[in-house]
């Protein structure tokens, strides 16, 4: 029993390790993004591609991959999607042209929606209860902050050095092939069978006709974009701010990303002692009054709110994943996991992109963009205190079978 409890330790760690590594690389496209404008006389919206196609790419193969976990077992899928991301990041080296790193850019984010939505199914493989999972994917997300803050830090080490960014993939490939040997020398779960058909992307097409599904997706697009509003958005928002706290306007981002990442262990800790949902309720009407007050009085009131919004940001999604996906029996986590990938993805691309249109309509101030983040905002809130108050999906989570981890193979 003792071993077995060991080897399901070393499987979150890993999984801790992997949501950390791709976290550097796609949350340090802010900083990236500035040296491929200078370096190739981009416009912003052509500089942004380089977080759009990622972010669709993750979203394309969140659907079309995401069986892999169900159909061909947890760990092939994981190998098969570090080993992909491996070989895109050490591809950077090589060329020297934006539509080529462009092209890299996309075929890592298929890679991250290969193995992530495996890693994702991996932990109800490891889970007793919808409870415990719920902690393990917020542990999980609590280490994907801490990549979210390492990976800009050292992109800007590395440029203060007269190094080039994509040293940064080399070093994300180097830890993908330290994982890979990891994920080979780790005794997996054995994966729960299923008599039902074997899954496919036409299950995966069926699976978005569930309710339960469907309805935790929406909530993730809804979180997602707001969330991208901060890292996208917020320094254009603050931009041209000449007040008392210079220094705050500054390094709002910075603070932003480490309170997310305060907010990862405090949403574990908060979720062990009060019901899910309530939680969510709270932590969202919070990120509504942030969002609200800022649109309403400006710069002076942003520099300070919405940073302090990723402190209450932190409990959601990973909550949000991991509901949606303990609605479904263990041999259809992959297949749940991708779907939820999907909208993730597309609230990622699609939010920001929203909200660049409606700013440059009203000729191009940040403040118009925030207000539909704030509408974001405002109808995650009410979709999560009708989900507190009606409490939906309540007997579809304790109908769900988990399996007893008797052993570990």
């Amino acid at each position: 029993m003792n071993n077995n409890v060991n080897n399901a330790q070393k499987i979150r760690w890993l999984t801790y390790l992997m949501f950390l590594m791709f976290a550097m690389t796609t949350d340090a496209v802010g900083v990236i993004i500035p040296e491929l404008m200078e370096d190739f006389s981009l416009s912003m919206t052509q500089a942004g591609l380089v977080h759009y196609a990622p972010m669709v790419a993750i979203a394309v193969a969140g659907l079309g991959f995401g069986f892999l976990a169900d159909r061909i077992g947890r760990k092939l899928t994981i190998i098969l999607g570090l080993a992909v991301f491996s070989v895109v990041s050490f591809l950077f080296l090589v060329g020297d042209q934006f539509g080529y790193f462009l092209i890299l850019m996309v075929a890592s984010g298929i890679a991250i929606g290969v193995f992530k939505t495996a890693a994702l199914a991996l932990i109800g493989d490891i889970s007793l209860s919808n409870r415990e999972h719920t902690r393990t994917v917020n542990g999980v997300e609590a280490f994907f902050a801490v990549g979210a803050i390492l990976g800009p830090l050292l992109v800007t080490y590395l440029l203060s050095r007269g190094v080039e960014w994509k040293w940064l993939y080399v070093i994300a490939g180097c830890l993908c092939l330290l994982l890979i040997v990891l994920s080979l020398m780790t005794k997996y779960p054995p994966q729960k069978q299923s008599n039902a058909e074997p899954v496919s992307f036409t299950s995966t097409l069926a699976m978005l006709k569930d309710p339960y599904a469907l309805g935790f997706s929406v909530g993730a697009f809804l979180y997602v974009a707001t969330e991208s509003a901060i890292y996208v958005w917020m320094p254009t928002y603050i931009k041209g701010y000449d007040g008392p706290f210079m220094l705050l306007a500054v390094y709002a981002l910075t603070v932003f990303f480490v309170l997310r990442a305060i907010g990862r262990f405090l949403g574990m800790w908060l979720l062990g002692r009060l019901n899910w949902s309530f939680v969510l309720v709270l932590c969202s009407g919070a990120i509504a009054v942030c969002f609200s007050v800022s649109v309403l009085y400006g710069k002076a009131a942003a520099i300070f709110l919405l940073p302090l919004s990723g402190l209450f940001m932190s409990v959601i999604y990973p909550t949000l994943n991991s509901k949606g996906i303990s609605c479904f029996e263990p041999n259809k986590h992959g297949t749940a996991a991708g779907v939820i990938l999907f909208f993730t993805a597309a609230g990622a691309a699609a939010g920001p992109l929203i909200m660049g249109v409606v700013s440059d309509v009203f000729g191009g101030d940040a403040k118009y963009g925030f207000v539909v983040a704030t509408v974001f905002a405002l109808v995650l809130f009410a979709g999560l205190v009708y989900n507190w108050i009606k409490q939906p999906v309540a007997h579809r989570l304790s109908s769900v079978q988990w399996q007893q981890t008797e052993s570990i193979e």
